[in-house]
């Protein structure tokens, strides 16, 4: 299912309220830190579903190097637009010729992968790039970092191919196994750049030093000397760096909200009346007793976005939870009078942001102006 832009004076709902003017307050800020660190800087879109909106305001930014994403489809979307194009998981067997087609770098690690990458590159006419994932202990993909013959053998396979060429290195944290960019782990792939420039002559181009997990390092000046080149989503739609969890200074993490409509409020018990068992996805729920509380019911549920990890603006309101299209707050300590029709407002994290512009169920409204300065929460 598509989803619909809606203009403001005809708003439906839920939707997302996506304020174009901070995330390009965002991307200014952390273009700034990441060149003047003397790295490139690659975009994610995978979180925004490649918006076309906020796309558009990538593609013409300059300081934006490349646009990445896991998705074919996604970057589809984008792919001739002006700048290079990088999947970021690595290709399945049943996307290569996408993969030829709509980009220009893919990360790989298998042997495999990378020999019909070159032969569809082969039919296409094209020479494409690879960046090699070398793992530093998270253990998702790359290469295992200390398995040095399978990773100069590989080295050497991609050296020989025509239609491929190795452009860099790269290295994913945080994500699977929650390890923390260091000046130790990070320096493992900057050696192993040096390590293939002294043994195959080749010298990696880009040396990807990870995600918005790294971004702190950046912040400290300890991003280490040969990473050149950052992946950042996370913290150009949010303002957050991802390793400890902190604001980036002169950000918004607000410049996209979710709005949903109350299509009901009544005053009832706060513990639920019969013989329990479980809810709609499985689980036990356990209540406490607050007496008669105000409730809001709103048109939106588990299926749009990740309640667990969504926050009303209007601090006063808690939320009590949810099923797949249903969520069900306590109103009673709000000062505002909360009526059918009325909207609330939410700060989203990352999971519920990237399941909300999944969802076909959640239009989008689009707003230019920003404040004076950015506010971090």
């Amino acid at each position: 299912m598509a989803f619909d832009s809606t203009p403001m004076d005809q708003a439906a709902y839920p939707l997302l309220s996506i304020n174009i003017g901070k995330l390009r307050q965002n991307l200014e800020t952390l273009s700034a830190s990441v060149k003047g660190s003397g790295c490139s800087l690659m975009i994610v879109t995978k979180s925004f579903c490649a918006d076309p909106e906020i796309t558009e305001m990538l593609l013409s930014h300059s300081a934006v190097d490349y646009l990445a994403d896991s998705r074919i489809k996604n970057i589809k979307t984008y792919a001739g637009s002006g700048k290079k194009t990088v999947l970021l998981r690595l290709p399945q067997k049943c996307e290569i010729p996408d993969v030829i087609r709509c980009t220009d770098v893919s990360m790989n690690s298998e042997i495999e992968t990378l020999g019909l990458l070159n032969d569809e590159a082969a039919r296409q006419g094209k020479i494409h790039q690879a960046l090699l994932m070398i793992d530093l202990g998270d253990l998702r993909e790359g290469l295992f970092y200390k398995e040095e013959e399978k990773i100069l053998r590989t080295v050497d396979e991609i050296s020989r191919m025509k239609h491929l060429e190795l452009l860099g290195l790269g290295t994913n944290l945080t994500c699977y196994g929650a390890i923390i960019p260091k000046m130790d782990n990070l320096s493992i792939l900057v050696s192993w750049a040096d390590r293939i420039h002294e043994h195959f002559g080749i010298k990696p181009a880009i040396v990807s030093g990870g995600n918005s997990s790294s971004y702190y390092l950046i912040e400290k000046g300890e991003i280490p000397q040969g990473i050149n080149n950052l992946r950042l989503g996370e913290s150009f739609v949010l303002g957050t760096e991802t390793a400890y969890g902190s604001r980036i200074e002169n950000t918004y993490s607000d410049g996209v909200k979710l709005e949903a409509q109350i299509i009901e409020v009544q005053t009832k018990p706060s513990l639920p009346e019969g013989e329990s068992g479980k809810d709609a996805f499985g689980k036990c729920p356990v209540f406490k007793d607050l007496g008669l509380i105000k409730r809001a019911i709103l048109a939106v549920g588990k299926q749009d976005v990740d309640t667990e990890n969504m926050f009303p603006e209007d601090l006063s309101i808690a939320i009590l939870g949810a099923s797949s299209d249903h969520l069900i707050l306590d109103i009673s300590a709000s000062e505002k009078h909360y009526q059918v029709g009325d909207v609330v407002a939410f700060t989203l994290k990352y999971s519920a942001l990237l399941r909300a512009f999944s969802s076909g169920y959640v239009q989008r409204r689009y707003i230019e102006g920003i404040p004076k300065s950015p506010v971090n929460f």
